[in-house]
C-alpha cells in the first residue's frame, strides 16, 4: 500500500497542508476548523454514492484527501451510500439518475469497499451498530484503532427508517423555502426536479446527524459540489444534538483550466479499476494534460513536495513535458503501482518514439472465427475498440488520422485478413496518442 512520504509538507497541521495543496473550497469556520484538527485527532466522513461497479478519477480526489488525513493521524469514515444511492443525489446534474436493484446497488458497494482497501488501512474488525428508531441512539462495538479507517453504509440506517417517524423527527427540521435556494436544487427547478429527489438533502443531512450521535463524527468533507447538503448535516446535528462543534469543508473540483470537469477521455471515464481502464490509457491521460493544468495536477494528485513541483513547472516551453512524465508516472504509480506505471511509462516512450519494445502497449485479442476470410479494417477497429462507431473509423481514415505498423492508412475499404497479423499482431495508431496492438 502505497504511504505518503514525511517530505510531502513542512506543516503539522493537516489543515495546513491541504491549504497549501490548493485542495480548500469552502468551510464553515475556517480557524474553529483549523483548531480542530490542531488539537485532537477526529473522526471525519466522506460519502460515496455507489452509481457504478467501479471509483473514478473524480473521487481519487477525495480518497487523496483521507489518505492525508490518515497520515496526519486523524480516522476516515469511509460512508458507501447504499442507502441514499436508492434515491440519487441531484447535485450538479442536469437531469436524475437512473434508478437501481437493490442488488446492483449492494454488489457496487462491494466494489468499492475493494477499492478503497488499495488505499487505505481499515480496522476490519470495527462495526457501526445502527439504532432502532430515528432519533434512537447507535454505537460501535469498540473504538477503532488508532490510525486506521472505518467503513460504514448508509443503507443500514436509511432501508429500514420508518417514513412518518423520519418525516416527524427529521423533515420538521427543514425549511423548504431555504432548501429551494440551495444552489444544487436551483439549477434544475427549470428541467422538473422530482419529489424522489427532493428527499436527498433530509437523507444525506440524517447521515452526518447519525454518525455525529453514534461515533462523534465531527466533520463532513465533500466535492464543492455538495455545500448545500453538508451544511444541511451540520445544522441538523447542531441543532439535534445541541453542540456546535460539527463542521464541514469543501473541495474544489478537479477541472481543466477551462473550467470542464478533469477525468473524461475519448474512451469514457478515467477508471480506477486496470480492468475498466488500463494502466497505458491511464498514464497517456495524464502525460497528455494540457501545460495549463500539469501544476494543479501535480498539487492535487501527487505526493511530491511542493518545492519539486515548483521546479519542474517552473518552464512553460518544452521542458514542460517532462514534467508531464512525472504526474503521469506518480498518479498511475500510486493508482496501479510501480511494475505498472513503470510498464505504461516504458510503452509510451517506446510508442512516440517509433522504436524500443511495444510489448506493453494497450492490446486487444480478436478470435480467428471474427476475421474469418477477411473483415473490413474499419469492421476491426471499432471490434477491438479503438473507434466508437463505423462512422468514427471512417472519418478517422479520411482525415489521415490512423496508421497501420507505422504506415499511414489511406484506403477505408481495406480488407484484413489473418496472415497480416502475423505472429506479433498489428500496431494501430489513431491521431497522435491513441496505440492499439491487435493480435489473434
Amino acid at each position: 500500500m502505497f504511504q505518503i512520504p514525511d517530505t510531502v509538507s513542512k506543516h503539522t497541521n493537516v489543515y495546513d497542508v491541504l491549504k497549501e495543496r490548493g485542495f480548500i473550497e469552502q468551510t464553515t469556520d475556517d480557524e474553529g476548523i483549523r483548531e480542530l484538527l490542531g488539537k485532537e485527532k477526529i473522526k471525519f466522513y466522506i460519502g460515496f454514492d455507489a452509481t457504478a461497479d467501479c471509483l473514478h478519477v473524480g473521487h481519487f480526489m477525495q480518497v487523496i484527501i483521507m489518505m492525508y488525513m490518515q497520515k496526519y493521524g486523524h480516522t476516515p469514515v469511509v460512508l458507501i451510500g447504499g442507502g441514499t444511492t436508492m434515491i440519487g443525489d441531484p447535485s450538479g446534474r442536469s437531469d436524475a439518475r437512473q434508478m437501481m436493484t437493490t442488488e446492483q446497488i449492494d454488489e457496487n458497494c462491494k466494489s468499492f469497499k475493494r477499492l478503497f482497501d488499495r488505499f487505505l488501512v481499515f480496522d476490519e474488525e470495527w462495526k457501526h451498530i445502527p439504532s432502532k428508531g430515528v432519533l434512537a441512539k447507535g454505537g460501535q462495538n469498540k473504538d477503532p484503532e488508532p490510525g486506521k479507517a472505518i467503513c460504514v453504509n448508509n443503507a443500514d440506517w436509511l432501508r429500514d427508517v420508518n417514513y412518518l417517524e423520519f418525516m416527524r423527527d427529521i423533515g420538521r427540521c427543514f425549511s423548504v423555502n431555504d432548501m429551494l435556494r440551495a444552489e444544487c436544487f436551483k439549477q434544475r427547478m427549470e428541467k422538473g426536479l422530482s419529489f424522489l429527489e427532493f428527499n436527498y438533502m433530509l437523507l444525506q443531512s440524517y447521515d452526518f446527524y447519525c454518525l455525529a450521535r453514534d461515533i462523534d463524527c465531527k466533520i463532513e468533507f465533500g466535492g464543492n459540489d455538495q455545500w448545500s447538503n453538508i451544511l444541511g448535516g451540520r445544522d441538523l446535528a447542531r441543532r439535534l444534538l445541541g453542540k456546535d462543534n460539527y463542521y464541514g469543508m469543501t473541495f474544489a473540483l478537479l477541472t481543466k483550466s477551462d473550467g470542464t470537469k478533469m477525468g473524461k477521455s475519448q474512451k469514457g471515464a478515467l477508471w480506477l479499476d486496470a480492468n475498466k481502464c488500463s494502466p497505458y490509457d491511464f498514464y497517456q491521460y495524464w502525460r497528455n494534460v494540457e501545460d495549463a493544468d500539469v501544476e494543479k495536477c501535480l498539487r492535487m494528485l501527487t505526493f511530491l513536495p511542493m518545492e519539486e513541483i515548483a521546479e519542474l513547472t517552473a518552464h512553460k516551453d518544452e521542458r514542460i513535458n517532462h514534467a508531464k512524465e512525472v504526474l503521469a508516472y506518480e498518479v498511475t504509480r500510486l493508482v496501479h503501482g510501480d511494475e505498472e506505471a513503470a510498464k505504461a511509462q516504458e510503452a509510451a516512450r517506446a510508442a512516440f518514439s517509433g522504436g524500443a519494445d511495444m510489448a506493453n502497449i494497450p492490446t486487444k485479442q480478436i478470435g480467428a472465427d471474427v476475421i474469418g476470410d477477411g473483415i473490413g479494417l474499419v469492421a476491426l477497429i471499432k471490434t477491438a475498440g479503438l473507434v466508437p462507431s463505423n462512422g468514427e473509423g471512417f472519418r478517422t481514415i479520411e482525415q489521415g488520422g490512423l496508421t497501420m505498423n507505422g504506415e499511414k492508412v489511406t484506403n477505408p475499404k481495406m480488407v484484413i485478413t489473418k496472415d497480416m497479423f502475423g505472429e506479433e499482431g498489428i500496431v494501430f495508431k489513431k491521431g497522435k496518442k491513441t496505440f492499439l496492438k491487435v493480435t489473434l
